[in-house]
């Protein structure tokens, strides 16, 4: 039997740190991080240090790509790479967009949730986690976009986010941090042909498939 040394636990807690990460760092169908324009962009946005580059990142998804709806336009994005070729998307595509990003510059980047809404209508709404690795924590961000009573910033203390949950109208936010989209999320995406269908089909709250992801997150936001 090999003895238990320091330098071997801490290889052993390095290679379970590592495996825990790798879903945050992977690409799938929708954080599509290999796809030749998602890489253009994060060769574009790359900075020498971590923090610039999450920095760069978020403006540059932030105000280059606006929110579809904000926009009166129809082309509905799922993957990231399709909100670089239609030049927009809603929450869920331009969340997508951030974590191809930043995941193709090597920073692990997962998905969190915020329920939103109220009363008749609630809906659920994308946002990114990212981890800041010298910090030891995740951090979230929102992407959505700025438009007059939105004003979302880059922030590593405080956060400064789209929409600030209201808990008397039956809006919470979601502590789970995921490595892939919410299987609600990327339905109504994917059976949606316009904007106009995709208003109709946005998940109201989680579904089934979403709390079993949501029972396997390997992350969660101790504070929320």
């Amino acid at each position: 039997m090999i003895p238990e040394t320091p330098t071997l636990r801490q290889a052993v807690a390095s290679d379970a740190t590592t495996e825990r990460f790798a879903p945050f760092l992977a690409a799938s169908a929708a954080i599509d991080c290999a796809h030749p324009m998602v890489q253009l962009l994060a060769n574009e946005i790359r900075r020498p240090h971590d923090i610039d580059t999450m920095g760069v990142a978020y403006d540059t998804v932030r105000d280059r790509f606006p929110h579809s709806m904000d926009i009166d336009t129809q082309a509905v994005s799922v993957s990231a790479s399709d909100v670089l070729r239609h030049g927009h998307g809603i929450c869920y595509a331009k969340s997508h967009l951030l974590a191809a990003v930043l995941r193709a510059c090597g920073i692990a980047t997962g998905l969190c949730y915020q329920k939103l809404g109220g009363g008749e209508r609630s809906y659920l709404h994308a946002l990114n986690a990212v981890w800041l690795g010298d910090q030891g924590r995740w951090i979230r961000l929102d992407a959505r976009g700025n438009k007059p009573g939105v004003d979302a910033r880059f922030s590593v203390g405080v956060e400064c986010l789209a929409f600030p949950v209201q808990t008397d109208r039956g809006q919470r936010d979601f502590a789970e941090i995921y490595p892939r989209p919410l299987p609600s999320t990327l339905e109504a995406l994917r059976r949606s042909g316009t904007m106009e269908e995709l208003a109709r089909h946005l998940p109201a709250d989680m579904s089934a498939a979403d709390k079993r992801q949501a029972e396997a997150a390997s992350f969660r936001f101790d504070h929320l």
